[in-house]
């Protein structure tokens, strides 16, 4: 559940109900980080990569693209120790992780966990658990994270 209202005077547009209880980024509610004026949501289901980006699609969003480190710790801190698909992938080209707007991964801070990503049994996608990522097989199912602007 969520309001949305004008930016003015540089006030964060969104006043989100969270709930008390579980994840704040919990099934079925939409969470706004200030810093990017998007709503994040968390689903509860589990679903392929792919399966997981067509749902977010028919939502109006997308999969979480991660634009900086402190985007990244939000995700984290919402997240807890659950592990959720994101929108990045190395499936058309092998080692070169790209988001799903195209854009390619920025190496100017840490991703990924230790190790990571470690292409072990054609791990071609990507997930966040906490603030750090690993590479998952695209197939697996998980729960992912959309993303939409607060305005469209």
């Amino acid at each position: 559940m969520f309001l949305c209202m004008s930016s003015y005077f540089g006030i964060n547009p969104c006043f989100v109900y969270i709930p008390v209880y579980g994840s704040a980024l919990s099934p079925g509610k939409w969470k706004c980080f200030s810093s990017s004026s998007n709503f994040y949501g968390m689903s509860n289901e589990k679903k392929s990569w792919e399966e997981s980006r067509k749902d977010c699609r028919e939502k109006g969003a997308d999969l979480l693209i991660i634009n900086n480190t402190e985007e990244q710790e939000f995700i984290g801190k919402q997240l807890g120790n659950f592990e959720a698909w994101i929108g990045l992938s190395d499936e058309v080209k092998e080692r070169e992780w790209k988001w799903v707007d195209g854009t390619t991964l920025n190496t100017s801070f840490s991703y990924w966990a230790e190790g990571e990503p470690n292409n072990v049994g054609e791990e071609d996608c990507a997930v966040i658990s906490g603030s750090i990522c690993n590479d998952r097989k695209c197939s697996d199912k998980l729960p992912w994270i959309c993303e939409k602007p607060v305005f469209q």
